[in-house]
């Protein structure tokens, strides 16, 4: 998820709180509207 955060700050010129912050929201959004895919998005972005 590093590669992920470092790429939203150079990009999108996040800082890297910002960055998580932005993470963890889409990932929180496709759980909630794909539940059956939590395994997968945790696997992908690290479960909480």
């Amino acid at each position: 998820m590093q590669e992920l955060i470092e790429k939203l700050k150079a990009e999108a010129g996040l800082t890297d709180e910002q960055a998580k912050k932005a993470i963890t929201t889409i990932k929180n959004f496709v759980v909630e509207k794909f539940p059956m895919l939590e395994g997968a998005v945790n696997n992908v972005f690290g479960g909480d």
